[in-house]
């Protein structure tokens, strides 16, 4: 059973609901010039959630989601290397 070529946008439910919340928590200081988030955030949002947010559906889906923006984040500075 191979994988699909597309299965990172299927992965992703909902785009921009990351980007959303930490432009909601830290502000704009959370994103580099271009846009991009730094990926510091992604892991002090990530301590935020697992702290604040009571357990239950929205909690796990909003760390799935961080866990996921950082592991997309790991997988392209690997393909970057490689292109080197």
């Amino acid at each position: 059973m191979g994988r699909s070529k597309r299965w990172i946008q299927k992965a992703i439910k909902r785009p921009g609901r990351v980007k959303r919340y930490l432009m909601r928590i830290y502000g704009k200081r959370a994103f580099t010039r271009t846009g991009e988030i730094r990926h510091n955030y992604l892991y002090k949002a990530r301590r935020r959630v697992k702290e604040t947010m009571p357990p239950g559906p929205r909690r796990r889906s909003l760390l799935s989601a961080i866990n996921l923006a950082i592991r997309l984040e790991r997988l392209s500075k690997r393909k970057k290397r490689k292109r080197r």
